[in-house]
């Protein structure tokens, strides 16, 4: 397995209401970049989606534990196996770490194709969550 880490980021919300927040697919609505993934749709602990030139996406909430952590796991077919974990960790009042990682089975060729834009992916992911959830109100 292949882990992949981004950088810990800091939101001025209680672990509570982030962990609240990222439990429900149906929140990501508004996150989801309409030039990059078409017929976003989420159906209780699961959402599906396309790729342009890659495919259909399905993931599932797999794991819950309140409010640290949750883990999603793919819910049909991929061309490689995942895992992908957000780690909450509160400071201090209004003041609350997140973690990404996902941890993928790749093979050596995938490796060296996907381990650069995966990497980039996380980050960029844990940016625009961070990004988001410190505007909010």
């Amino acid at each position: 397995m292949t882990t992949f880490e981004s950088p810990i980021k800091t939101i001025n919300k209680t672990q509570e209401d982030i962990f609240t927040f990222l439990s429900d697919f149906n929140n990501f609505t508004p996150l989801i970049p309409a030039d990059k993934v078409e017929g976003w749709r989420v159906e209780g602990e699961e959402c599906y989606f396309k790729i342009p030139n890659v495919g259909d996406v399905s993931l599932k909430m797999i794991e819950k534990e309140a409010p640290n952590t949750i883990k999603i796991a793919p819910a049909g077919k991929v061309p490689f196996e995942f895992n992908f974990w957000v780690q909450l960790k509160s400071v201090a009042p209004y003041d609350t770490k997140m973690k990404l990682t996902i941890k993928a089975d790749l093979n050596m060729m995938m490796k060296m194709v996907a381990k650069k834009p995966i990497q980039n992916g996380i980050e960029a992911i844990a940016d625009g969550l961070a990004a988001f959830l410190n505007a909010q109100r």
